[in-house]
């Protein structure tokens, strides 16, 4: 009995967490402000008494290391217990006053004091000494070193010293929703840069005197923020003072802690907002206490700074308005689980002709002009520049493989204008823009075993395949007419992970293969000895009189020829050295893995510890251009001839004797036309699985966009450009995953205004079309800058191609699994799917996968590539499963799901 009675006692909720979750269940008109606390502490110079700041928060502490004359670093507070219980004592014996009337210092100090004596807790002739302290000046930590670090040159310091700290103003609720830009007021100084917009004050004041007996502890908070501008000298909202005997110094200090502490905790300082009593408060004490986590003095250095984690826990699992809170029902990591991935309204069966593309351009409309203003910004150059590169090499790679298996019929010239046509007109009307559009391995294949078959039974191909682009278009917009894309819903994070997964190892492959082929036409000089440099050797051996082609009036001196002059004229080169060629092959993988080595590490440079933020972000932006830019330059510098980017320099078809428009007639049978729609079908379904998973995985949560999506619009829009694209004889386009990736990736947003020692946050993606818009538009003038691209050589290409690879792995859960068969279980990391999950079932899970994998890679190395998005497919509920099984497999998915299998 005694055991069950504990257990209930355990699990029931306390009454703190009652008298909590009634308080912060009240409605407001506006959200509780963020609070930056300072504390003060009472110090004597001379003769003087001052208040002298030894302590600052906004989301963690910061200490003043008189000593170092600076800052320390933003920690986490670690409080000791005594001094919270010390603290809830001084709350329930001290003065409280709540919504005071204060229009000044003095003001407000005459309220305390009067209070105190009409409560008996002091005595009328304390009032001018206590008044006399509370008064005293305000010393600021403004002093600075004089050697100081370049970053530091050139900012200005904080304020000199006065009354109060200042008051800032915040609009956010909390430093996990923060504005991406600070306001023109915090940009006075450096620390106000990292204090949310529309922030509110509260002082701390500790200190010890020697005329009293006992503490003097007052809390207030004001009716409304003081009036008066942004200055040193406004006073706080918020205002804690304690005053004591004497001798414990240390422990005012460790209260004072205490509840500077709490005041930044999201929780209670809601509590300290919306309180109307001292009880309110002692409650608020209470739920903090239940929360906190006490380590072993004997285990750990309480010397040491902890340092602020990367991620916070949000504060509303502490107190869960719905169920129980504080110990009782508190959520602890264990039992946090990360969102599952659900598709929004976008796929929704609506039931009517096109309704879900009315409901798309309805939801689309009104960002459209914010679409292109919003690209205004230094970041979109960066990202401009990046796909840019990303794009022509894969439109003169896909173009020389396209010419080679439609005998030129499509070639480079087609695969620019058709990536220009088709990416422009997308970005400009589509319904989710960050999308591009490029062509396809599948799409490579059909095409080749398209014109094979044209080939070989006397059929015109581009006239059948203009007849193959007119009924998928058709096809497309039956599929948006009935709302088809809904079915995209039923899509687990398995089809996903292996769809991304395969087209980044694509990416992958792709750039070792063609930097391993680029050894074969350059080889490295294995037969090269240095003890036989002697006899290597070259000469322009004269051919035959009776063959020498040349003037016989001209005396030619062979032995002075050079290698083009001697093969010109007949000669032939004779000697050990003739055949050899420079170390390309060498230089080339060092521009290729240079190339990849160098974005990563820029890429990373904003985490760095050197240099200002701005200037870290600036070449994290940049990261990929300035690394193209650095091995273009050493290659130009070392002069070798390595192979370079070969861009088409005039405005014509690649196969001559056709002309830029396909007519629909007279070529072919009249049956082509109709048959053509079993073909198309098949193209139909390559372009609908391809492009909706693209766009399924461009538009997932992590990503945070705001402005919606628009798959029935998506498809609609590829429809209308096969058909455009068919009858101009240009390459069909669909959504390219690892370039939109990558193009998602160059656009995140961060936070500029964060807390001291807080990450930066992750804001969203600037999503508008003018990125995609202007990287398109110059694909389609490529043509005209052949003079400046000729010098980019093709292994710098090729390390951005495998970085593009690369980076669309990081953020693929499936990877990180296949890590973990490598991995001892002690040194595994620490992911919230194996805390609820047995590591074998995880390892089956990931098994399969692999598996799955090996199979679509197989599939699209042959020709029956085009029907690996078939394979591809979503796992749809089976309607043949019986109830039991349908239990089982709903517990199943539900465990693995919910914590992110």
């Amino acid at each position: 009995n005694t055991s069950s009675r504990r257990c209930t006692l355990s699990l029931s909720v306390s009454p703190a967490a009652e008298r909590l979750r009634y308080i912060l269940n009240e409605d407001d008109e506006f959200p509780t402000p963020t609070l930056f606390t300072e504390m003060d502490t009472l110090q004597r110079e001379g003769d003087e008494l001052e208040w002298k700041e030894s302590a600052r928060w906004v989301k963690f502490e910061e200490k003043v290391e008189e000593g170092g004359e600076r800052w320390s670093k933003p920690h986490v507070s670690t409080l000791s217990l005594h001094s919270l219980f010390e603290l809830r004592t001084c709350l329930q014996t001290g003065t409280v006053l709540l919504d005071l009337d204060g229009y000044s210092l003095a003001q407000i100090v005459d309220d305390i004091i009067e209070r105190q004596i009409e409560e008996g807790m002091i005595t009328p002739d304390l009032r001018d000494k206590i008044t006399f302290v509370l008064l005293r000046k305000h010393r600021h930590q403004t002093k600075k070193p004089i050697h100081r670090s370049l970053v530091d040159i050139g900012k200005s310091g904080s304020s000199n010293g006065s009354e109060f700290p200042p008051v800032l103003q915040l609009t956010s609720r909390s430093m996990n929703d923060i504005s991406d830009t600070p306001s023109t007021d915090q940009l006075k100084n450096k620390f106000m840069k990292k204090i949310p917009r529309d922030a509110e004050a509260s002082n701390v004041l500790v200190g010890e005197v020697d005329f009293l007996t006992k503490p003097f502890v007052a809390f207030v908070r004001l009716s409304q923020c003081p009036p008066g501008e942004w200055t040193q000298n406004t006073i706080p909202l918020f205002l804690f003072v304690l005053l004591g005997p004497q001798g414990k110094a240390k422990s005012y200090n460790e209260i004072g802690r205490a509840i500077a502490t709490l005041m930044v905790d999201d929780l209670f300082s809601d509590v300290a907002y919306k309180a109307r009593d001292r009880e309110d408060l002692i409650a608020g004490i209470d739920e903090f206490l239940d929360e906190v986590i006490v380590l072993p003095p004997g285990e750990w250095d309480p010397k040491i700074r902890i340092e602020p984690p990367k991620k916070v826990p949000s504060a509303d699992k502490r107190l869960n308005m719905n169920g129980s809170a504080g110990g009782g029902g508190r959520v602890s990591d264990d039992d946090e689980m990360p969102e599952q991935h659900e598709l929004g309204e976008e796929l929704a069966f609506t039931g009517r002709f096109c309704g879900g593309l009315y409901l798309d351009i309805k939801r689309k409309l009104p960002w459209f002009l914010s679409d292109f203003y919003e690209g205004f910004h230094i970041q979109s150059i960066s990202a401009v520049l990046f796909i840019y590169l990303g794009c022509i090499t894969n439109a003169i790679t896909f173009g020389g493989l396209l010419g080679d298996a439609t005998d030129n019929y499509q070639g480079v010239m087609e695969s620019f204008l058709g990536t220009a046509l088709a990416g422009s007109v997308f970005c400009m009307f589509g319904g989710q823009p960050l999308i591009i559009l490029s062509s396809t391995g599948p799409i490579l294949i059909f095409e080749k075993l398209l014109y094979e078959f044209s080939k070989k039974n006397g059929i015109d191909y581009m006239e059948l395949r203009l007849w193959i682009g007119i009924h998928s278009c058709l096809q497309c917009f039956l599929l948006v007419a009935t709302d088809a894309s809904y079915i995209i819903k039923y899509m687990t994070r398995f089809t996903e992970e292996g769809f991304s997964s395969l087209i980044s190892f694509i990416f992958i492959s792709d750039a070792i293969k063609k930097m391993v082929g680029s050894f074969k036409y350059y080889p490295i000089n294995t037969d090269f000895k240095p003890d036989d440099v002697t006899t290597y050797k070259c000469e322009c051996v004269a051919p035959d009189p009776s063959e020498f082609m040349g003037c016989h009036n001209i005396t030619v001196d062979w032995s002075q020829l050079s290698k083009k002059d001697c093969l010109r004229y007949g000669g032939s080169l004779v000697g050990k050295s003739c055949k050899y060629v420079p170390d390309l092959a060498l230089m080339s993988f060092i521009l290729f893995f240079g190339t990849y080595s160098m974005t990563v590490t820029l890429k990373k440079f904003k985490f760095s510890r050197y240099f200002p933020t701005k200037l870290r972000k600036l070449i994290s932006d940049f990261s990929i251009f300035m690394s193209i830019m650095t091995f273009v330059g050493l290659d130009m510098l070392m002069g070798l001839k390595t192979p370079k980017l070969i861009v088409p320099t005039e405005f014509k078809p690649t196969r001559p004797d056709r002309g830029w428009i396909v007519l629909p007639f007279d070529k072919n049978p009249w049956w082509v036309y109709v048959g053509s729609a079993v073909p198309a079908l098949l193209v139909t379904i390559l372009i609908f699985m391809d492009q909706q998973i693209s766009a399924v995985i461009v538009n997932r949560k992590e990503n945070k966009l705001k402005k919606g999506c628009g798959y029935h619009l998506d498809l609609l829009w590829v429809g209308v450009l096969m058909a455009v694209c068919s009858f101009v004889g240009l390459p069909w386009y669909v959504a390219a995953t690892v370039i939109s990736i990558a193009h998602i990736d160059s656009l995140k947003m961060e936070s500029e205004s964060s807390a001291p020692g807080e990450q930066p946050q992750f804001l969203g993606v600037r999503e508008q079309r003018l990125t995609g818009l202007l990287v398109f538009i110059l694909t389609g003038v490529s043509i005209f800058l052949a003079p400046i691209l000729k010098y980019i050589p093709m292994p710098v290409l090729y390390g951005v191609f495998l970085y593009m690879g690369v980076a669309s792995l990081s953020g693929i859960q499936f990877w990180d699994r296949i890590k973990l068969y490598m991995m001892p279980s002690k040194h595994q990391p620490d992911f919230a799917y194996l805390r609820h999950v047995p590591l074998r079932r995880v390892h089956l899970f990931t098994l399969v996968q692999v598996t799955c994998l090996a199979v679509l890679w197989i599939l699209k190395s042959t020709f029956l590539a085009i029907i690996f998005p078939v394979m591809v497919k979503p796992a749809l509920p089976s309607a043949a499963l019986s109830p039991r099984d349908l239990i089982q497999q709903e517990t199943f998915d539900q465990e693995m799901s919910r914590t992110g299998v």
